[in-house]
């Protein structure tokens, strides 16, 4: 065997070592064969709080960077000219239902005795006035009357019997009470109080701003002494948990993957191995956001991956780009 033979045999040779190690130089490796890589970034997830009412910020217990509890009290407003409010709404409650009271228990004792009394008065004079009628009645016929002192008479007499039936229908008024629609005046007025006693209550409660969710202390944008409006943002609070990680997957790879896979998380510079699990995939396509930086042309269409990081810790921050790795992603689907 000549020396070219040899040196043909061993180049072959070596070709075919090579092919076998690089799977036939990558033409015949599945496209899978080492799971499918998503990239993203940490969600950053912020509320901006503030009061519901307005006031004299009196204290805020944590400053910027602080890590709190949800629950934490985070700052208080100066609680005095609503705590006055209170106790005014309070008070009116007390009135409007010494009110109600009132008219429903209807009138005193005394007051329809002083009725009674006022009616057998003028019951008492309209007799009198009824005998003078009477008598008179004959006389003015025979001229021992004149016609002027008749007629006076029965002016009297007939003003007796007006104040016996107005005295009547006094003592009527206070035996029945007040009516119904009265009543439920009063009734409506104290419910009235009571419903702005119970806003200045939750207007008290609301001096004191507690975090909503656990996470970290922002921004301070305002400090003690300050008068705040309702609804200004006193401070800004990251949610750190649970973290989610926002990915974006290439359109002829969204088969793939399904809501619930396992995934790992990289960080850069962080050698941590995160773990989480796919929450939800959006129905719709979208471009590549500038801000993720893929293996992709900017313009490939893509779909909005969510991720639930199950291990987070200080080090993986918000904002931070991330490559997901999704080790039992679905065979590519062959062309």
């Amino acid at each position: 065997m000549n020396r070219r033979r040899i040196v043909g045999f061993v180049a072959l040779a070596a070709l075919l070592v090579a092919g076998i190690a690089t799977r036939g130089f990558g033409l015949f490796a599945p496209r899978d064969a080492g799971g499918l890589t998503m990239h993203g970034n940490v969600d950053i997830r912020q509320v901006d709080l503030g009061f519901r009412v307005s006031g004299l910020i009196a204290a805020i217990a944590f400053d910027e960077g602080a890590h709190v509890a949800a629950g934490t009290v985070l700052a208080t407003l100066d609680p005095a000219p609503l705590r006055d409010q209170l106790t005014a709404a309070e008070a009116q409650i007390a009135v409007a239902g010494a009110e109600l009271d009132k008219r429903r228990r209807g009138n005193r004792p005394q007051d329809i005795a002083q009725a009674q009394a006022r009616l057998a008065d003028a019951q008492a004079s309209l007799a009198t006035a009824k005998d003078d009628y009477d008598r008179r009645a004959g006389l003015v016929k025979t001229g021992a009357v004149s016609q002027a002192l008749f007629d006076s008479t029965a002016a009297r007499y007939r003003s007796a019997q007006a104040q016996v039936d107005a005295a009547a229908q006094a003592l009527s008024l206070q035996k029945a009470g007040s009516r119904r629609e009265d009543i439920a005046s009063a009734d409506a007025t104290r419910q009235q109080a009571v419903a702005q006693a119970a806003k200045a209550r939750t207007d008290l409660g609301d001096t004191v701003l507690r975090a909503p969710n656990g996470g970290t202390i922002l921004t301070r944008a305002r400090e003690p002494g300050a008068i705040v409006q309702p609804g200004e943002t006193v401070l800004t609070l990251t949610i750190d948990r649970p973290m989610r990680v926002r990915a974006y997957i290439p359109e002829p790879d969204l088969a793939r993957v399904s809501p619930g896979m396992a995934v790992i998380v990289h960080a850069d510079g962080n050698d941590k191995a995160y773990h989480g699990t796919i929450g939800a995939i959006a129905p719709t396509a979208e471009f590549t956001p500038k801000t993720v930086q893929t293996e992709a042309l900017r313009a490939d269409l893509v779909y909005r991956v969510r991720v639930i990081v199950t291990d987070p810790d200080d080090a993986l921050r918000q904002g931070a780009p991330v490559t997901i790795a999704v080790p039992g992603a679905r065979p590519a689907a062959r062309r």
